[in-house]
């Protein structure tokens, strides 16, 4: 375990410093003498050494320091992230492990197929004409709110949104995780060996297919931030998946530089949790 968690931890360090690479290089493209290769490895230096500093720097539109910026629009993004997170795992996990029954997934296959393609702005979109229309909810996702009871209505709608791209991803991941030890040749194999059906799903099915689900959590978080940036983008939610959007838009590359580089570095952190989580379940190899 010991040498499992050193191995993963210099992936993380390496990952973090790749995402400071890739950030400083990003923000040197909005410097102004960065139109020639010197003039760009002069400002990917300066910005390498400012990051350095803990110096982020200020955001090119708003003029605002991006610690801020980020104070103001990241604690958003996070909750939304979180919470979608929680509808993921709580609509994820039953369909997933439904869809393991062979029965169940030729019936309901071309259905998830369906569901899984569908766009995400789509998802959102429909959302909001089912809240507006067939529940008559008397707010618009496009105005500001009126009452404080319609906080809860406005905010159910994109978190809806992030936690339901979530689910696909999640049922995604068990499934694939529980393909093996879910066969039948594994559970016959086992009961042969005078085990009982809950011995067998308790102490090797069920560790097998948890693992596998903390082993791909960072696919899971990037679906998250994906939905995320859809969400906040279709509901006028001012977060910073949103802001990373209209930075890069805006050629804001400072701002979008600093954004990439945090959501990376929730990405590290989540697989880098996710993979010891997977490997003290499953020490011996998961599927």
């Amino acid at each position: 375990m010991q040498r499992f968690l050193i191995r993963q931890s210099m992936r993380l360090v390496a990952g973090v410093l790749g995402a400071v690479l890739i950030a400083a290089a990003i923000a040197a493209v909005g410097e102004p003498a960065a139109h020639n290769p010197p003039g760009f490895l002069t400002a990917f230096l300066s910005h390498l050494l400012q990051f350095g500093r803990l110096d982020l720097g200020t955001s090119l539109v708003s003029g605002a320091p991006v610690v801020q910026e980020l104070g103001r629009y990241l604690p958003r993004t996070l909750a939304l992230v979180a919470m979608g997170a929680v509808i993921a795992l709580v609509a994820g996990v039953p369909i997933g492990l439904l869809l393991t029954l062979g029965p169940t997934r030729r019936i309901a296959a071309p259905l998830i197929q369906i569901v899984t393609a569908t766009p995400v702005f789509v998802s959102g979109l429909t959302l909001a004409f089912v809240a507006v229309h067939l529940l008559h909810w008397p707010v618009s996702v496009n105005a500001p709110v009126a009452m404080p009871y319609q906080v809860w209505q406005v905010a159910v709608l994109p978190i809806l949104t992030v936690g339901l791209a979530g689910a696909a991803a999640v049922q995604l991941v068990l499934r694939r995780s529980s393909a093996q030890p879910g066969g039948e040749s594994f559970r016959t194999g086992l009961k042969r060996m005078g085990l009982g059906l809950i011995e067998i799903e308790t102490l090797y099915v069920l560790p097998k297919m948890v693992a596998g689900l903390a082993a791909g959590a960072r696919e899971i978080v990037l679906a998250l931030f994906s939905a995320a940036v859809v969400a906040e983008w279709v509901f006028h939610c001012a977060g910073a998946a949103d802001l990373f959007v209209k930075s890069v838009a805006l050629a804001d590359w400072n701002m979008a530089a600093i954004l990439l580089f945090v959501f990376a570095m929730v990405t590290f952190v989540v697989e880098f949790l996710g993979e010891a989580i997977a490997h003290a379940l499953a020490p011996g190899g998961r599927p």
